[in-house]
């Protein structure tokens, strides 16, 4: 039987009892349709699965065609940074809350998984930040980020000082609790909470959202996602620390700069041909009306 997809990758990052029945599921139905399925190497273990094909996620991005993430956005995230230097496509059944980045739900899954693999569907190319750290010259780390990028105080309620600037040109001075730099992709994450608006995902954009400014003037300033922004501090900073995607990467010491820009790489996430970004925002965030209302 010839397939869209030959190899099929399959991890989670959620392990309760509830949840062990969908990964029993999922294989099973892959391998009866005539899939090479491989599976997350814990989820083989508390499956005890026999004669099943496992590996790590670096292994599973290597051979596989489409992998299936079984958790919440939080797992897509986790996921896709590690899989998005590999050419293999994701989708995700959401276990997690409001699921901005996993297209199906448990109790449909598989009805729409096979709306899937028999080829209704389409890739949707997102892209990353890269963020470098350059220390005395030398750039000494570099962390990726799916949603957002933040800069801010180690301590609360501290503010912070630092110059950004877009493309080599200065753009502004801020005296901030912190800065939010967030993809298209982050705009229904933290960002929206610190009420950035909420971007299309195929926008070739980047949001700059002040965090708590001392400037009533402070607004949320959106570049070409081509663009390279450049932040730099005082020689007095201290206690500055940096999170990608709500991880703590680093911490910034005096005289650092950061570069911030678009990855190489994309996340490549599979949707079904209905999928509509404006009915997931319906959903996800109570947009809904009453449609026999008549006007």
């Amino acid at each position: 039987m010839n397939h869209v997809f030959n190899i099929i990758g399959i991890i989670g990052y959620q392990y309760c009892i509830q949840k062990l029945s969908i990964y029993n599921i999922l294989y099973n139905w892959l391998k009866r349709t005539g899939y090479t399925v491989i599976l997350d190497l814990h989820i083989a273990k508390i499956l005890h699965i026999k004669n099943v094909l496992s590996g790590n996620i670096l292994e599973i991005g290597k051979i596989s065609d489409l992998v299936i993430i079984v958790g919440g956005d939080g797992s897509i995230l986790q996921a896709a940074k590690i899989l998005s230097v590999y050419s293999v496509k994701i989708i995700g059944i959401n276990m997690g809350n409001l699921g901005f980045l996993t297209d199906l739900e448990p109790n449909s899954a598989l009805k729409e998984l096979k709306e899937i693999l028999n080829g209704n569907f389409y890739v949707e190319n997102r892209f990353l930040l890269d963020i470098h750290l350059l220390k005395n010259n030398i750039y000494v780390k570099k962390k990726t980020a799916i949603n957002e990028i933040v800069i801010h105080s180690k301590k609360i309620a501290k503010m912070i000082k630092f110059d950004v600037y877009i493309d080599a040109c200065f753009a502004f001075f801020q005296r901030s609790d912190g800065l939010i730099i967030s993809t298209p992709t982050g705009s229904t994450a933290y960002s929206l909470s610190a009420g950035g608006p909420i971007l299309i995902p195929t926008l070739n954009a980047i949001m700059l959202i002040p965090m708590f400014s001392h400037a009533l003037s402070s607004r949320t300033l959106i570049v070409s996602s081509d663009s390279i922004i450049q932040l730099k501090f005082p020689n007095n900073t201290i206690n500055v620390i940096v999170s990608c995607d709500g991880k703590t990467s680093f911490q910034i010491s005096k005289k650092d700069k950061i570069f911030i820009q678009k990855s190489k790489v994309f996340m490549k996430l599979v949707h079904s041909n209905n999928y509509s970004y404006f009915h997931v925002l319906n959903k996800k965030l109570g947009w809904y009306r009453n449609f026999n209302k008549n006007y």
